[in-house]
């Protein structure tokens, strides 16, 4: 098996050796990856300063937005290569990452569109005769230090504002799912975009990552994955003054009262817990329900869940595997001992494939009447996992939804638009759905967290604004002389 090596500038890395990369349905080897450090990542950031000064820069908007674009075009071409290569690394359904294929070929799209009317202001009439203005420029090299759960939508949403107001980004994926980031390096050289515009060091975190984020020659960085990293992330990129984007845990709950239509409701909350096996920063982790309705939802959850149909990513089933046995070892720990001590009514124990004996599959549990300030109800599980909790009225629903250290997204189930919009005022979270729920929603929608949730805003206009600086220019007009 021959490694899969950096994308640094033109060249590929072999690093400092390799690591192992498995695919989650089967436990069994996918790929050798290329094991890079501190040198590496020095040389990704000198490869991206040298083409941000010497080229990126100085391109206009125009020109970056048809080599974005024409990578979109690449991606929706390679989607079905693209999709198998995902769904192997990291377990999900093979429609859910043909679906991650489409959606960061949007975000391609959508960045490459958004750009060209991304411009700066005109101050005029100031006092003095003073005339100001505002350009919207690229902040340098970028770095992305990204997650396992969703490699090429990340990747797409992070690096395309980035790259299309004019930095050179270095990314560094997750050890646990490398490929695809990887892939789409090599696809945008054959786009068009110059070598060191899009730069990939695969590794580990404590090597390549902390590399990246304490990096002198990095001007931002974006980050996403836990509180705990998170937080490591940040105190070194203060060390050098640089700002951080951070898009970090949730605990995000569904919130259905008595007059919501469970047939809409039920089918969002099952999909908010199986989607990518639970392993999603704004999945569907609570469910709140009002007392009336408490024992019909659950019994209608339940009932949901028995038909559901658990396997390899690549046989296209209702739920595939957790990323790795590390991540099976946390969850069964954490289902284990909550139910020590509230009440499990689906799931609870490992399920072993009988086809793939060493996929790391867990299946969707249900823990009933949980206490909203039990270990369960307050941490992020990351796996298919909710936690219901009954509420008696408005004040108790609100009190619950805030309860936790997280605040990322949140979904409301009411007839009533008095209810709703009282909820979503207060509600302490970035994004807030009445009568819907979407895993990150749309594109377009900025997206970001309150509270231990991060901070900045992805997706949407917002990041172009997330990936510049604004410099103000100053004219002094004299006075016109008379004739």
């Amino acid at each position: 098996m021959k490694p899969l090596t950096a994308v640094i500038g033109a060249e590929r890395a072999a690093g400092q050796g390799v690591f192992d990369v498995l695919d989650p349905s089967t436990g069994e080897l996918l790929a050798q990856v290329a094991r890079c450090g501190a040198e590496e990542v020095d040389h990704a950031v000198s490869a991206a300063r040298d083409t941000f000064e010497s080229t990126w820069r100085h391109t206009t908007a125009e020109h970056r937005s048809k080599l974005i674009r024409r990578l979109a075009e690449i991606v929706r071409r390679e989607r079905e290569a693209l999709a198998d290569l995902e769904s192997h690394d990291t377990g999900k359904p093979i429609s859910q990452a043909r679906a991650d294929a489409d959606v960061a070929a949007r975000y391609l799209d959508f960045y490459a569109s958004a750009v060209e009317t991304f411009h700066g202001e005109s101050l005029p009439d100031l006092a003095d005769g003073l005339v100001a203005s505002t350009r919207l420029e690229p902040l340098g090299v970028t770095g992305h230090i990204l997650p396992w759960n969703y490699p090429l939508q990340m990747v797409a949403r992070s690096i395309a504002p980035a790259l299309a107001v004019g930095n050179c980004s270095v990314v560094k994926p997750a050890e646990e799912a490398p490929l695809s980031i990887l892939r789409l390096a090599e696809l945008a050289l054959e786009a068009g975009l110059p070598p060191g515009a899009l730069n990939v060091v695969p590794g580990y975190g404590a090597e390549a990552g902390a590399a990246l984020a304490g990096h002198t020659g990095v001007d931002h960085i974006s980050f996403t994955g836990s509180v705990e990293v998170g937080t490591l992330v940040a105190k070194a990129a203060a060390d050098n003054v640089v700002p951080v984007l951070m898009e970090l845990g949730g605990k995000s709950p569904n919130i259905v009262f008595p007059d919501a239509d469970l047939d809409r409701v039920l089918p969002v909350i099952t999909k908010a817990l199986l989607q990518n096996a639970g392993q999603t920063c704004s999945a569907g982790a609570r469910l709140l329900v009002h007392q009336d309705i408490h024992e019909a939802v659950v019994t209608q959850l339940v009932e949901r869940l028995r038909g559901i149909r658990i396997g390899a990513g690549f046989t296209d089933p209702d739920l595939g595997p957790l990323i790795s046995a590390a991540q099976l070892d946390r969850v069964s720990g954490m289902v284990e001992e909550a139910a020590e001590y509230t009440k499990v009514v689906h799931g609870g124990t490992r399920h072993v494939s009988p086809d793939h004996p060493g996929g790391f599959y867990f299946p969707p549990t249900v823990f009933d009447e949980v206490d909203p300030g039990s270990r369960i109800a307050q941490e992020e599980v990351f796996g298919p996992v909710v936690a219901v909790t009954p509420f008696r009225d408005v004040t108790e629903a609100v009190e619950f939804t805030n309860g936790t250290e997280y605040g990322l997204i949140a979904g409301v189930w009411t007839q009533n638009l008095d209810v709703a919009h009282h909820m979503a005022r207060e509600i302490r979270a970035g994004q807030v759905y009445l009568n819907a729920y979407g895993a990150g929603g749309g594109v377009e929608l900025p997206f970001g967290g309150y509270k231990k949730s991060g901070y900045g805003r992805e997706k949407g206009v917002e990041a172009l604004r997330s990936y510049s600086q604004t410099k103000t220019v100053v004219l002094k007009i004299g006075q016109v002389q008379g004739q």
